[in-house]
């Protein structure tokens, strides 16, 4: 029998059914064969996706039972949020079921799982309002905040999503990162091009520095679009700008980034440049806006460590 009669759930199918439908000794020999791969107990995925985040994740549901839900990254990921990645698998299930460990999957419990459950590409999730609220509460701070950034940006109302996580954060039994979440959640614009950029907001102002513009036009005499700046302060003329290859996917040479710098220091902008290596050790640049405000007359009396005073590891948190 074909692989695609069988399979009803991004590929996913329990191996019983297999067994039922081919006979078990014809399953076991496909199994062994290498035509179908066994992710966790009990269920299948054809090997052709054996690699395939939807039909893992619709695996992970079938292994996990029916009153499992997706939360946490994984569950972004299905609504759109490119700014993290979908494995491991995360899953929610309600409390006096206790999780197992298992390689690619990470198992929560959480409260009130049922009134939140959803229904979206076939698989049962978290509503998306609960998912970035658990996100900004309790998971790595610039990534859950490059991945509400993104929800924003991909909403058709964004401030209505805005108000929906802000009312969860409010309500949350668990009060473990509201403080911090309710800060991200007004810190967010929905406007990044990139999940760096994001990244790099959380961090700059986690430094203690004001809030920048993302993508801030600059315009010439007649109107005209010249570019968008990554990050900037426009009234002090500073900006930032990030030379990841991502953020900076629509430009078409270091030609082009040399004369975008020339235009903005002409125009009177301090500008610093940010690398991927900055953001696994920001001092230099920290050290560098510092000095930019300072010059603009403006010295900064910074709090750093307000947005990411503790951290949290993946498995840290709980859909509460």
């Amino acid at each position: 029998m074909a692989v695609e009669t069988l399979t009803n759930l991004h590929g996913a199918v329990p191996r019983s059914r297999l067994a039922r439908e081919i006979g078990e000794r014809a399953a076991r020999l496909a199994i062994e064969a290498g035509e179908w791969r066994v992710p966790w107990p009990g269920v299948l995925v054809p090997a052709a996706r054996a690699v395939d985040p939807l039909a893992l994740i619709g695996a992970a549901t079938l292994f996990a039972g029916d009153d499992t839900v997706v939360c946490g990254r994984t569950a972004a990921w299905l609504y759109g949020c490119r700014a993290t990645e979908p494995l491991p698998v995360h899953l929610a299930v309600p409390y006096g079921r206790k999780p197992r460990r298992y390689d690619g999957l990470v198992v929560h419990n959480g409260r009130d799982l049922s009134p939140d459950r959803a229904e979206h590409l076939d698989l049962p999730v978290l509503a998306l309002d609960r998912v970035l609220a658990d996100l900004l509460c309790r998971d790595h701070g610039p990534s859950a905040f490059a991945i509400y950034d993104e929800a924003l940006g991909l909403a058709e109302d964004a401030e209505a999503l805005r108000a929906e996580v802000r009312h969860r954060i409010g309500t949350r039994v668990d009060r473990r990162g509201a403080r911090r979440a309710g800060l991200l959640v007004e810190l967010a614009g929905g406007r990044p091009r990139s999940p760096a950029e994001s990244r790099l907001q959380f961090r700059i102002v986690d430094l203690g520095f004001p809030n920048p513009v993302l993508n801030h036009p600059l315009h010439d005499a007649t109107g005209r679009l010249l570019f968008l700046l990554d990050l900037a302060w426009p009234g002090l003329r500073i900006a930032l700008e990030y030379d990841g290859h991502v953020a900076h996917s629509g430009r078409e040479s270091a030609d082009a980034d040399a004369d975008r710098q020339r235009e903005l220091e002409r125009r009177g902008y301090i500008v610093i440049r940010v690398t991927a290596a900055d953001m696994k050790d920001i001092t230099r640049v920290e050290q560098e806006l510092a000095a930019a405000f300072r010059l603009r007359g403006l010295p900064v009396r910074r709090t750093p460590g307000v947005l990411e005073a503790r951290r949290h590891r993946d498995r840290g948190w709980s859909p509460r």
